[in-house]
Protein backbone atom coordinates (compact mmCIF):
# COMPACT_ATOMS: atom_id res chain seq x y z
CA UNK A 1 0.00 0.00 0.00
CA UNK A 2 1.05 3.52 -0.78
CA UNK A 3 -0.52 7.37 -0.16
CA UNK A 4 -2.00 8.08 -3.32
CA UNK A 5 -0.04 10.54 -5.50
CA UNK A 6 -1.06 13.83 -4.91
CA UNK A 7 -2.34 13.42 -1.26
CA UNK A 8 0.25 13.51 0.63
CA UNK A 9 0.72 16.08 3.15
CA UNK A 10 3.37 18.07 1.64
CA UNK A 11 0.88 18.38 -1.29
CA UNK A 12 -2.14 19.39 0.58
CA UNK A 13 0.36 22.27 2.54
CA UNK A 14 1.46 23.68 -1.03
CA UNK A 15 -2.35 23.73 -1.99
CA UNK A 16 -3.15 26.19 0.73
CA UNK A 17 0.06 28.21 0.18
CA UNK A 18 -1.27 28.50 -3.54
CA UNK A 19 -4.51 29.24 -2.81
CA UNK A 20 -4.11 31.77 0.41
CA UNK A 21 -0.42 33.18 0.03
CA UNK A 22 -1.73 36.00 2.71
CA UNK A 23 -3.42 33.33 5.44
CA UNK A 24 0.04 30.91 5.11
CA UNK A 25 3.68 31.20 5.85
CA UNK A 26 5.94 28.21 4.63
CA UNK A 27 6.29 26.88 8.16
CA UNK A 28 2.85 27.98 9.68
CA UNK A 29 -0.81 29.34 9.22
CA UNK A 30 -1.61 32.81 10.53
CA UNK A 31 -4.14 33.92 13.24
CA UNK A 32 -6.53 36.71 11.36
CA UNK A 33 -7.67 39.40 13.34
CA UNK A 34 -8.53 43.52 13.18
CA UNK A 35 -9.38 43.48 9.65
CA UNK A 36 -5.61 41.25 8.86
CA UNK A 37 -3.19 38.16 8.82
CA UNK A 38 -0.68 38.25 11.43
CA UNK A 39 2.20 35.92 12.16
CA UNK A 40 1.13 36.35 16.37
CA UNK A 41 1.25 33.54 18.47
CA UNK A 42 3.93 30.59 19.00
CA UNK A 43 3.86 28.22 16.86
CA UNK A 44 4.00 24.40 18.26
CA UNK A 45 4.69 21.10 16.52
CA UNK A 46 1.59 18.50 15.78
CA UNK A 47 1.56 14.95 13.98
CA UNK A 48 -1.12 13.66 12.28
CA UNK A 49 -3.28 11.12 13.72
CA UNK A 50 -2.79 9.21 9.86
CA UNK A 51 0.22 8.07 9.89
CA UNK A 52 2.07 10.34 12.39
CA UNK A 53 3.57 12.53 10.00
CA UNK A 54 4.03 16.31 10.96
CA UNK A 55 1.90 18.76 10.03
CA UNK A 56 0.94 22.64 10.78
CA UNK A 57 -0.44 23.07 14.72
CA UNK A 58 -2.49 25.88 15.52
CA UNK A 59 -0.54 29.46 16.79
CA UNK A 60 -1.18 29.84 20.18
CA UNK A 61 -1.52 33.82 21.31
CA UNK A 62 -1.59 34.62 24.64
CA UNK A 63 -4.64 36.49 26.31
CA UNK A 64 -3.67 40.54 25.53
CA UNK A 65 -3.39 39.75 22.13
CA UNK A 66 -7.16 37.59 22.61
CA UNK A 67 -8.40 40.78 23.92
CA UNK A 68 -7.03 43.25 21.15
CA UNK A 69 -8.43 40.99 18.80
CA UNK A 70 -11.89 41.27 20.35
CA UNK A 71 -11.77 44.79 20.76
CA UNK A 72 -11.09 44.73 16.77
CA UNK A 73 -14.12 42.57 16.17
CA UNK A 74 -16.38 44.43 18.04
CA UNK A 75 -14.96 47.51 15.99
CA UNK A 76 -15.89 45.42 12.75
CA UNK A 77 -19.36 44.40 14.21
CA UNK A 78 -20.24 47.90 14.49
CA UNK A 79 -20.30 48.12 10.63
CA UNK A 80 -21.05 44.87 9.41
CA UNK A 81 -24.30 45.54 11.35
CA UNK A 82 -25.23 48.09 8.98
CA UNK A 83 -24.36 46.52 5.80
CA UNK A 84 -27.33 46.00 3.93
CA UNK A 85 -28.65 42.17 3.61
CA UNK A 86 -28.38 41.98 -0.04
CA UNK A 87 -24.57 42.99 0.20
CA UNK A 88 -23.96 40.33 3.22
CA UNK A 89 -25.76 37.98 1.02
CA UNK A 90 -23.57 38.44 -1.91
CA UNK A 91 -20.61 38.07 0.10
CA UNK A 92 -21.37 35.24 1.73
CA UNK A 93 -22.37 33.49 -1.46
CA UNK A 94 -19.14 34.25 -3.01
CA UNK A 95 -17.60 32.69 -0.42
CA UNK A 96 -19.59 29.69 -1.30
CA UNK A 97 -18.09 30.14 -4.42
CA UNK A 98 -14.59 29.75 -3.09
CA UNK A 99 -15.57 26.66 -1.25
CA UNK A 100 -16.73 24.92 -4.57
CA UNK A 101 -13.64 25.76 -6.16
CA UNK A 102 -11.66 24.18 -3.36
CA UNK A 103 -13.60 21.75 -2.06
CA UNK A 104 -10.84 18.68 -2.49
CA UNK A 105 -8.07 20.66 -1.22
CA UNK A 106 -10.26 22.00 1.67
CA UNK A 107 -11.23 17.61 2.48
CA UNK A 108 -7.42 16.64 1.81
CA UNK A 109 -6.79 18.85 4.92
CA UNK A 110 -9.55 17.04 6.86
CA UNK A 111 -8.18 13.87 6.07
CA UNK A 112 -4.79 14.82 7.34
CA UNK A 113 -5.59 17.02 10.41
CA UNK A 114 -8.48 14.70 12.04
CA UNK A 115 -8.39 11.71 10.00
CA UNK A 116 -11.58 11.90 8.02
CA UNK A 117 -11.61 9.17 5.43
CA UNK A 118 -12.34 10.82 2.40
CA UNK A 119 -15.89 10.19 1.64
CA UNK A 120 -16.74 11.67 4.80
CA UNK A 121 -14.39 14.23 4.59
CA UNK A 122 -15.88 15.67 1.36
CA UNK A 123 -19.60 15.19 2.74
CA UNK A 124 -18.15 17.36 5.50
CA UNK A 125 -17.57 20.43 3.05
CA UNK A 126 -20.65 19.61 1.41
CA UNK A 127 -22.70 20.21 4.12
CA UNK A 128 -21.13 23.49 4.90
CA UNK A 129 -21.45 24.96 1.35
CA UNK A 130 -25.31 23.60 0.84
CA UNK A 131 -26.43 24.32 4.76
CA UNK A 132 -25.31 27.98 4.63
CA UNK A 133 -26.55 28.45 0.59
CA UNK A 134 -29.93 27.35 2.22
CA UNK A 135 -29.95 29.87 4.84
CA UNK A 136 -28.83 32.50 2.05
CA UNK A 137 -31.74 31.85 0.04
CA UNK A 138 -34.00 32.29 2.67
CA UNK A 139 -32.06 34.65 5.09
CA UNK A 140 -34.98 37.98 4.13
CA UNK A 141 -38.09 35.29 5.71
CA UNK A 142 -35.97 35.34 8.77
CA UNK A 143 -35.15 38.48 9.77
CA UNK A 144 -38.17 40.77 9.62
CA UNK A 145 -38.15 42.74 13.02
CA UNK A 146 -35.02 41.53 14.10
CA UNK A 147 -31.72 43.24 14.62
CA UNK A 148 -28.21 41.66 14.53
CA UNK A 149 -26.59 41.44 18.34
CA UNK A 150 -25.16 44.32 20.19
CA UNK A 151 -21.49 42.58 19.75
CA UNK A 152 -20.07 39.66 17.56
CA UNK A 153 -20.29 36.11 18.15
CA UNK A 154 -17.78 33.86 19.97
CA UNK A 155 -17.64 30.66 18.48
CA UNK A 156 -15.82 27.85 20.19
CA UNK A 157 -15.77 24.12 19.03
CA UNK A 158 -14.59 21.16 18.60
CA UNK A 159 -12.23 19.37 16.21
CA UNK A 160 -14.54 17.00 14.48
CA UNK A 161 -16.41 18.99 11.96
CA UNK A 162 -14.33 22.20 11.40
CA UNK A 163 -16.56 22.91 7.98
CA UNK A 164 -20.28 21.94 8.84
CA UNK A 165 -20.07 22.91 12.16
CA UNK A 166 -17.58 26.01 12.34
CA UNK A 167 -17.19 27.40 9.26
CA UNK A 168 -21.42 26.90 9.11
CA UNK A 169 -22.22 29.07 12.15
CA UNK A 170 -19.82 31.57 11.32
CA UNK A 171 -21.21 32.19 8.09
CA UNK A 172 -25.26 32.29 9.28
CA UNK A 173 -24.06 34.20 11.96
CA UNK A 174 -22.51 36.75 9.21
CA UNK A 175 -25.05 36.89 7.13
CA UNK A 176 -27.40 37.53 10.05
CA UNK A 177 -25.23 40.99 10.36
CA UNK A 178 -22.74 39.52 13.33
CA UNK A 179 -19.47 39.73 12.90
CA UNK A 180 -17.87 36.64 14.02
CA UNK A 181 -15.08 35.40 16.17
CA UNK A 182 -13.90 31.51 16.04
CA UNK A 183 -11.41 30.10 18.36
CA UNK A 184 -9.78 27.36 16.58
CA UNK A 185 -9.84 23.56 17.38
CA UNK A 186 -6.64 22.89 19.53
CA UNK A 187 -6.76 19.42 18.89
CA UNK A 188 -6.81 19.66 15.24
CA UNK A 189 -8.57 21.60 12.00
CA UNK A 190 -6.93 24.87 12.29
CA UNK A 191 -5.27 24.30 8.80
CA UNK A 192 -8.45 23.43 7.37
CA UNK A 193 -10.60 26.55 8.80
CA UNK A 194 -7.92 28.51 7.99
CA UNK A 195 -7.89 28.03 4.42
CA UNK A 196 -11.49 28.81 4.52
CA UNK A 197 -11.49 31.69 6.55
CA UNK A 198 -9.11 33.03 4.29
CA UNK A 199 -11.52 31.97 1.14
CA UNK A 200 -14.31 34.07 2.98
CA UNK A 201 -12.38 36.71 4.38
CA UNK A 202 -11.41 38.13 0.50
CA UNK A 203 -14.73 38.49 0.34
CA UNK A 204 -14.80 41.59 3.00
CA UNK A 205 -16.71 38.75 5.76
CA UNK A 206 -15.59 40.13 9.26
CA UNK A 207 -14.08 36.96 10.36
CA UNK A 208 -11.82 36.32 13.26
CA UNK A 209 -9.32 33.55 13.64
CA UNK A 210 -7.33 33.12 16.70
CA UNK A 211 -5.72 29.86 17.91
CA UNK A 212 -4.64 28.91 21.72
CA UNK A 213 -5.58 27.44 24.92
CA UNK A 214 -8.84 27.25 26.40
CA UNK A 215 -7.62 28.62 29.66
CA UNK A 216 -5.99 31.40 28.17
CA UNK A 217 -8.75 32.48 25.84
CA UNK A 218 -11.55 31.64 27.85
CA UNK A 219 -11.90 35.29 28.93
CA UNK A 220 -11.81 37.58 26.46
CA UNK A 221 -14.05 34.71 24.29
CA UNK A 222 -16.77 34.67 26.50
CA UNK A 223 -16.78 36.60 29.29
CA UNK A 224 -15.08 40.08 27.36
CA UNK A 225 -17.92 42.76 27.43
CA UNK A 226 -17.81 43.21 23.96
CA UNK A 227 -18.89 40.09 23.04
CA UNK A 228 -22.89 39.25 21.86
CA UNK A 229 -22.97 35.36 22.03
CA UNK A 230 -21.11 33.05 23.12
CA UNK A 231 -21.61 30.06 20.72
CA UNK A 232 -19.86 26.54 22.47
CA UNK A 233 -19.85 22.96 21.05
CA UNK A 234 -18.04 20.09 23.02
CA UNK A 235 -17.69 17.87 26.05
CA UNK A 236 -19.63 18.55 29.52
CA UNK A 237 -16.61 19.39 31.14
CA UNK A 238 -15.26 22.01 28.94
CA UNK A 239 -19.01 23.60 28.61
CA UNK A 240 -19.42 23.63 32.28
CA UNK A 241 -16.46 25.84 32.35
CA UNK A 242 -17.08 27.79 30.17
CA UNK A 243 -21.27 27.95 31.71
CA UNK A 244 -18.99 29.50 34.86
CA UNK A 245 -17.36 31.97 33.13
CA UNK A 246 -21.49 33.56 31.93
CA UNK A 247 -22.95 33.44 35.23
CA UNK A 248 -24.60 36.38 36.14
CA UNK A 249 -23.75 38.03 32.57
CA UNK A 250 -27.10 37.95 31.15
CA UNK A 251 -25.24 36.94 27.96
CA UNK A 252 -26.84 35.24 24.68
CA UNK A 253 -25.06 31.51 24.72
CA UNK A 254 -25.77 28.46 22.81
CA UNK A 255 -23.99 25.91 24.86
CA UNK A 256 -23.96 22.18 22.98
CA UNK A 257 -22.57 19.35 25.46
CA UNK A 258 -22.30 15.74 24.64
CA UNK A 259 -24.46 12.99 26.41
CA UNK A 260 -25.13 9.28 26.19
CA UNK A 261 -27.02 8.67 23.00
CA UNK A 262 -28.85 5.33 23.37
CA UNK A 263 -30.28 2.93 20.77
CA UNK A 264 -32.86 0.98 22.66
CA UNK A 265 -34.00 -2.26 21.65
CA UNK A 266 -37.99 -3.60 22.29
CA UNK A 267 -40.30 -6.41 21.13
CA UNK A 268 -38.55 -6.15 17.85
CA UNK A 269 -37.62 -8.16 14.91
CA UNK A 270 -35.96 -6.95 11.52
CA UNK A 271 -32.80 -8.01 12.28
CA UNK A 272 -32.06 -7.19 8.73
CA UNK A 273 -32.61 -3.66 9.51
CA UNK A 274 -30.97 -3.18 12.65
CA UNK A 275 -27.97 -4.91 11.13
CA UNK A 276 -27.02 -2.22 8.62
CA UNK A 277 -28.15 0.72 11.55
CA UNK A 278 -25.37 -1.18 13.31
CA UNK A 279 -22.42 -0.68 10.31
CA UNK A 280 -23.33 2.58 9.65
CA UNK A 281 -23.11 4.22 13.21
CA UNK A 282 -19.44 3.50 13.02
CA UNK A 283 -18.74 6.59 11.08
CA UNK A 284 -16.37 8.70 11.20
CA UNK A 285 -15.61 5.95 14.41
CA UNK A 286 -18.25 7.21 16.42
CA UNK A 287 -16.62 10.96 16.99
CA UNK A 288 -19.24 13.00 16.71
CA UNK A 289 -22.25 14.57 18.97
CA UNK A 290 -25.33 12.11 17.90
CA UNK A 291 -23.00 9.19 17.77
CA UNK A 292 -24.69 6.06 19.12
CA UNK A 293 -22.34 4.37 21.83
CA UNK A 294 -24.81 2.41 24.11
CA UNK A 295 -27.63 -0.39 22.90
CA UNK A 296 -29.84 -0.78 25.78
CA UNK A 297 -32.00 -4.34 24.28
CA UNK A 298 -34.59 -6.20 25.87
CA UNK A 299 -33.20 -9.32 27.42
CA UNK A 300 -35.08 -12.43 25.35
CA UNK A 301 -33.93 -10.03 22.07
CA UNK A 302 -30.42 -10.34 23.46
CA UNK A 303 -29.51 -13.81 21.48
CA UNK A 304 -31.33 -12.52 17.95
CA UNK A 305 -29.85 -8.93 18.55
CA UNK A 306 -26.13 -10.41 18.91
CA UNK A 307 -26.89 -12.24 15.68
CA UNK A 308 -27.25 -9.27 14.16
CA UNK A 309 -24.50 -7.66 15.69
CA UNK A 310 -21.41 -9.42 15.47
CA UNK A 311 -21.74 -9.46 11.64
CA UNK A 312 -22.09 -5.78 11.20
CA UNK A 313 -19.55 -4.73 13.19
CA UNK A 314 -16.91 -7.44 11.90
CA UNK A 315 -17.80 -5.81 8.29
CA UNK A 316 -16.74 -2.30 9.65
CA UNK A 317 -13.83 -1.41 7.24
CA UNK A 318 -11.20 1.06 9.09
CA UNK A 319 -7.63 1.95 8.43
CA UNK A 320 -5.50 4.78 6.44
CA UNK A 321 -8.13 7.09 4.82
CA UNK A 322 -5.32 7.61 1.54
CA UNK A 323 -3.79 4.45 1.74
CA UNK A 324 -4.06 2.55 -2.18
CA UNK A 325 -2.18 -0.33 -3.60
CA UNK A 326 -1.51 1.58 -6.79
CA UNK A 327 -1.34 4.82 -7.86
CA UNK A 328 -4.11 4.91 -10.47
CA UNK A 329 -6.39 2.79 -7.56
CA UNK A 330 -9.37 5.09 -6.63
CA UNK A 331 -9.32 5.57 -2.42
CA UNK A 332 -10.94 3.28 0.00
CA UNK A 333 -14.05 3.83 1.08
CA UNK A 334 -13.69 3.53 4.68
CA UNK A 335 -15.84 3.84 7.33
CA UNK A 336 -13.22 5.37 9.49
CA UNK A 337 -9.63 6.29 10.25
CA UNK A 338 -7.68 7.21 13.06
CA UNK A 339 -9.31 8.85 16.43
CA UNK A 340 -8.11 12.14 16.85
CA UNK A 341 -4.67 11.65 18.62
CA UNK A 342 -2.69 8.06 20.43
CA UNK A 343 -3.49 9.69 23.68
CA UNK A 344 -7.34 9.25 23.20
CA UNK A 345 -6.47 5.51 21.66
CA UNK A 346 -4.84 4.81 24.58
CA UNK A 347 -7.49 5.99 26.82
CA UNK A 348 -10.20 3.90 25.44
CA UNK A 349 -7.94 1.12 25.08
CA UNK A 350 -7.49 1.14 29.21
CA UNK A 351 -11.17 2.04 29.95
CA UNK A 352 -12.42 -0.99 27.82
CA UNK A 353 -9.71 -3.03 29.45
CA UNK A 354 -10.73 -1.45 33.22
CA UNK A 355 -14.20 -2.74 32.46
CA UNK A 356 -13.42 -6.35 31.77
CA UNK A 357 -11.42 -5.97 34.58
CA UNK A 358 -14.54 -4.55 37.09
CA UNK A 359 -16.78 -7.13 35.33
CA UNK A 360 -17.74 -6.17 31.96
CA UNK A 361 -18.12 -8.75 29.86
CA UNK A 362 -16.32 -8.29 26.00
CA UNK A 363 -18.12 -9.48 23.17
CA UNK A 364 -16.25 -8.18 20.18
CA UNK A 365 -12.68 -7.06 20.11
CA UNK A 366 -11.30 -6.37 16.83
CA UNK A 367 -7.60 -6.10 15.87
CA UNK A 368 -5.52 -3.40 13.91
CA UNK A 369 -4.41 -6.16 11.69
CA UNK A 370 -7.94 -5.81 10.14
CA UNK A 371 -7.03 -2.91 9.51
CA UNK A 372 -6.01 -0.92 5.98
CA UNK A 373 -2.69 0.35 6.77
CA UNK A 374 1.06 1.26 5.08
CA UNK A 375 3.83 -1.23 5.69
CA UNK A 376 5.18 0.07 9.04
CA UNK A 377 3.05 2.95 9.82
CA UNK A 378 2.66 4.32 12.88
CA UNK A 379 -1.12 3.10 14.16
CA UNK A 380 -0.72 4.55 17.70
CA UNK A 381 -3.98 7.04 17.16
CA UNK A 382 -5.47 4.11 15.88
CA UNK A 383 -8.65 1.53 17.67
CA UNK A 384 -10.55 -1.50 15.71
CA UNK A 385 -14.02 -1.54 16.69
CA UNK A 386 -14.99 -2.99 20.08
CA UNK A 387 -18.19 -4.09 22.47
CA UNK A 388 -18.07 -4.69 25.87
CA UNK A 389 -21.42 -6.06 27.61
CA UNK A 390 -22.63 -4.69 31.17
CA UNK A 391 -20.09 -1.90 31.90
CA UNK A 392 -19.92 -2.03 35.44
CA UNK A 393 -20.97 1.40 37.13
CA UNK A 394 -17.73 2.25 38.39
CA UNK A 395 -16.33 2.08 34.19
CA UNK A 396 -16.49 5.64 32.78
CA UNK A 397 -18.03 3.37 29.90
CA UNK A 398 -20.98 2.86 31.83
CA UNK A 399 -21.81 6.94 32.24
CA UNK A 400 -20.00 8.87 29.45
CA UNK A 401 -19.66 9.00 25.92
CA UNK A 402 -16.62 7.19 24.94
CA UNK A 403 -16.04 9.35 21.53
CA UNK A 404 -14.48 6.29 19.96
CA UNK A 405 -15.24 2.79 18.37
CA UNK A 406 -16.36 1.35 21.38
CA UNK A 407 -19.85 0.08 22.07
CA UNK A 408 -21.85 -0.57 25.58
CA UNK A 409 -24.72 -3.00 25.69
CA UNK A 410 -27.03 -2.85 28.33
CA UNK A 411 -30.04 -5.48 29.31
CA UNK A 412 -33.34 -4.77 30.74
CA UNK A 413 -36.45 -6.54 31.48
CA UNK A 414 -39.20 -4.20 32.00
CA UNK A 415 -40.00 -0.90 29.96
CA UNK A 416 -39.01 1.19 33.28
CA UNK A 417 -35.57 -0.22 33.36
CA UNK A 418 -35.36 0.46 29.58
CA UNK A 419 -36.29 3.68 30.24
CA UNK A 420 -33.78 4.31 33.10
CA UNK A 421 -30.79 2.95 31.69
CA UNK A 422 -31.82 5.08 28.45
CA UNK A 423 -31.60 8.36 30.47
CA UNK A 424 -28.56 7.41 32.09
CA UNK A 425 -26.62 10.58 31.57
CA UNK A 426 -29.31 12.90 32.31
CA UNK A 427 -29.81 14.33 29.13
CA UNK A 428 -29.00 13.52 25.12
CA UNK A 429 -28.84 15.48 21.98
CA UNK A 430 -30.55 12.08 20.59
CA UNK A 431 -31.81 8.59 20.69
CA UNK A 432 -33.37 6.03 18.65
CA UNK A 433 -36.11 3.07 19.27
CA UNK A 434 -36.21 -0.50 17.22
CA UNK A 435 -39.56 -1.67 18.26
CA UNK A 436 -41.64 -3.44 15.91
CA UNK A 437 -45.33 -1.25 17.00
CA UNK A 438 -44.69 2.27 15.93
CA UNK A 439 -47.30 3.05 18.85
CA UNK A 440 -45.40 1.42 21.91
CA UNK A 441 -42.32 2.96 20.29
CA UNK A 442 -43.43 6.72 20.49
CA UNK A 443 -45.10 6.34 24.09
CA UNK A 444 -41.95 5.05 25.27
CA UNK A 445 -39.80 7.91 23.39
CA UNK A 446 -42.48 10.31 24.56
CA UNK A 447 -40.22 9.42 27.88
CA UNK A 448 -36.70 9.64 26.77
CA UNK A 449 -34.53 12.82 27.84
CA UNK A 450 -33.36 13.36 24.28
CA UNK A 451 -34.13 16.35 21.97
CA UNK A 452 -34.72 14.17 18.93
CA UNK A 453 -36.25 10.23 19.38
CA UNK A 454 -35.83 8.18 16.06
CA UNK A 455 -38.30 4.82 15.64
CA UNK A 456 -36.52 2.65 13.90
CA UNK A 457 -34.05 4.73 12.54
CA UNK A 458 -31.18 6.80 13.62
CA UNK A 459 -31.52 10.73 14.40
CA UNK A 460 -28.78 13.53 13.24
CA UNK A 461 -27.90 17.08 14.26
CA UNK A 462 -29.54 17.66 10.94
CA UNK A 463 -29.69 20.52 8.00
CA UNK A 464 -31.42 23.23 7.07
CA UNK A 465 -34.97 23.80 8.37
CA UNK A 466 -34.46 20.87 11.11
CA UNK A 467 -34.30 22.13 14.71
CA UNK A 468 -31.59 20.73 16.84
CA UNK A 469 -30.93 20.94 20.80
CA UNK A 470 -30.62 18.72 23.71
CA UNK A 471 -32.11 18.03 26.64
CA UNK A 472 -30.83 17.89 30.57
CA UNK A 473 -27.41 18.51 31.03
CA UNK A 474 -26.73 18.13 27.38
CA UNK A 475 -27.22 21.37 25.79
CA UNK A 476 -27.82 25.03 27.81
CA UNK A 477 -29.49 27.98 26.12
CA UNK A 478 -30.73 28.72 22.53
CA UNK A 479 -31.47 26.04 20.01
CA UNK A 480 -30.29 26.15 16.61
CA UNK A 481 -31.34 25.23 13.24
CA UNK A 482 -33.57 26.74 10.60
CA UNK A 483 -35.14 29.52 11.53
CA UNK A 484 -33.86 29.37 15.51
CA UNK A 485 -30.22 29.47 14.59
CA UNK A 486 -30.50 32.51 13.10
CA UNK A 487 -33.25 33.78 15.86
CA UNK A 488 -30.60 33.03 18.62
CA UNK A 489 -28.27 35.14 17.49
CA UNK A 490 -30.33 38.25 16.07
CA UNK A 491 -32.64 40.49 18.86
CA UNK A 492 -36.41 40.25 18.70
CA UNK A 493 -38.85 41.96 20.26
CA UNK A 494 -38.50 43.23 23.83
CA UNK A 495 -39.07 40.55 26.09
CA UNK A 496 -38.46 37.54 23.80
CA UNK A 497 -37.57 33.95 25.17
CA UNK A 498 -35.46 32.15 23.16
CA UNK A 499 -36.60 28.88 22.23
CA UNK A 500 -34.02 26.70 24.27
CA UNK A 501 -32.86 24.25 27.09
CA UNK A 502 -33.53 26.31 30.65
CA UNK A 503 -33.44 23.31 32.37
CA UNK A 504 -30.10 23.83 33.99
CA UNK A 505 -29.67 27.45 33.71
CA UNK A 506 -26.62 29.66 33.75
CA UNK A 507 -27.73 31.56 36.95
Amino acid sequence: MIVKPGTAWTDAYAGCLRAAPEAFHDDRPLNRWGGGWRRDGVAGTARSPVDGTPIMAPPRVERATASAAVRAAADAHTAWARTPLPARTRRVRAALDEFRAHRDLLALLLVWEIGKPWRLARADVDRCIDGVAWYAERIADMLPGRTPLPGPVSNIASWNYPMSVIMHALLVQALAGNAVIAKAPTDGGVTCLTLATALATRHGLPITLLSGSGAELSGPLVTAPEIGCVSFVGGRTAGGRVAAGLIDSGKRHILEQEGLNCWGVWRFSDWDLLAGQIRRSFEYGKQRCTAYPRYVVQRELFPDFLDAYLPAVRAVRFGHPLAVPSADSDLEDLDYGPLINQAKAVSLTWSFDDAVTRGGIPIHRGSLADGLFLDGQDTGAYLAPAAILAPPPSSPLFHAEPFGPVDTIVLVDTEAELLAAMNASNGALVASLACDDEETGRKLGAELRAFKVGINRPRSRGDREEHFGGIGASWRGAFVGGELLVHAVTLGPPGERLDGNYDTPVR
